[in-house]
C-alpha cells in the first residue's frame, strides 16, 4: 500500500507552534506524506507583537500549475489559515484541480476565538471563506467560526446542551452535504471536546477528553491536523475527533505541566510517538481482519 498524500494549505511561522510547523509533523507521525501549499510566511505566529508577514499568494497558482504538470494525486485536501480574500479563490482552484472521488477534502476555517475575529481576517476574506467551505467534505469550525459561517450572533451559537450542538453542527451541515465537527464542546465539569455531525450516517455525536485549564496556543491546528490523518487512514468521523480530543488533552495536559510560556504553543512533539503507535495498531487490525475474510 502507498503512502497516503495530503496537500496542506496552511501559513508557516518560524517560531511559535501554529499551521505548518504542527499540521506537517503532525501528519507525518500517523504515516502520511504533508505537500505543503504555504499561505504566507511569518517570523513568528499573530500572537507576537512585531512579526513579519510574507503574503504567499503569487507563489499559490505556481504550486497548482507545477503539480498538476506532475500529475500528482492526493488522498486529502487539508486548508487552514489564508492571509487574504484572493487566497480564497487560488485555494478552491487547487480543490477542483486535484479533487478526484475518493479525495478528502477538510476546511478548518481560521476566522477568530473567543466571539472575535482575527486581525488578518477582514469581512471580504470571512465572506470568502464561506464559499470555500462550501467544498468540503468535512469542517472544523469552533464556536467564533460558526457564528461567522451561519451568519450568527455569537451569543446565540450555545453549546451548553447536546441538543443545541446537534442542531448548530446539524445546521452547519448545508442540509447534510458536509460532516461537521463543531469544536470547543464542553457539556460537564472538566472534559471538552467537539459535537460531530456525520454526513454519511446523518447522526450527531459527542466526543470529549479531560480539559485542562488555561491558554494553549496551536491547539485547534493540532486538533484538526490529527483528525484529517485519522480519516486518511480511514477512521469514522467520530473515532478520528475522539482520537483528535484525546491526542489534543494528552498534549496540552503536558504543556501545563511543563510550565511552557503560552505563546510558545502546545508542547506536542514528544508525543508524537502515540499518534505513530495509533495507526500502527490500526493497520495491523485491518491487516488481520482482511486476511481473515479471505477465503
Amino acid at each position: 500500500m502507498s503512502t497516503p498524500r495530503v496537500a496542506a494549505v496552511h501559513d508557516l511561522s518560524g517560531f511559535g507552534r501554529c499551521a505548518l510547523t504542527i499540521v506537517s509533523p503532525t501528519l507525518s507521525a500517523m504515516g502520511i506524506q504533508c505537500c505543503p501549499v504555504p499561505t504566507a510566511l511569518l517570523s513568528t505566529h499573530t500572537g507576537y507583537t512585531g512579526n513579519t508577514f510574507l503574503d504567499l499568494s503569487d507563489e499559490m497558482a505556481g504550486f497548482t500549475a507545477h503539480w498538476q504538470a506532475l500529475g500528482l494525486t492526493f488522498d486529502g485536501i487539508y486548508t487552514g489559515f489564508l492571509g487574504s480574500r484572493r487566497q480564497v479563490g487560488l485555494t478552491e482552484s487547487l480543490i477542483r484541480t486535484f479533487r478526484r472521488e475518493r479525495t478528502l477534502v477538510v476546511v478548518d476555517p481560521v476566522l477568530g476565538d473567543n466571539g472575535k475575529s482575527y486581525r488578518t481576517c477582514t469581512p471580504e476574506l470571512c465572506q470568502g471563506m464561506v464559499s470555500l467551505a462550501r467544498l468540503a467534505d468535512v469542517i472544523v469550525p469552533n464556536r467564533t467560526e460558526a457564528a461567522i459561517l451561519l451568519d450568527k450572533p455569537y451569543e446565540e451559537v450555545s453549546l451548553d446542551t447536546e441538543e443545541a450542538c446537534r442542531r448548530w453542527a446539524e445546521a452547519l451541515s448545508l442540509k447534510g452535504r458536509r460532516s461537521v465537527v463543531l469544536t470547543g464542546v464542553s457539556l460537564e465539569p472538566g472534559r471538552i471536546g467537539a459535537a460531530c455531525f456525520d454526513r454519511k450516517t446523518g447522526k450527531t455525536e459527542i466526543v470529549s477528553a479531560p480539559l485542562t485549564e488555561g491558554a494553549f496556543h496551536g491547539t485547534g491546528d493540532l486538533f484538526a491536523s490529527v483528525l484529517t490523518g485519522a480519516l486518511v487512514q480511514g477512521k469514522t468521523l467520530a473515532e478520528a475527533a475522539a482520537l483528535a480530543a484525546d491526542f489534543t488533552a494528552r498534549c496540552a495536559a503536558r504543556t501545563a505541566a511543563e510550565g511552557s510560556p503560552e505563546p510558545e504553543g502546545v508542547d506536542f512533539e514528544p508525543l508524537l510517538w502515540q499518534l505513530g503507535a495509533a495507526v500502527c495498531e490500526n493497520q495491523q487490525t485491518t491487516e488481520k481482519i482482511t486476511k481473515e475474510e479471505k477465503p
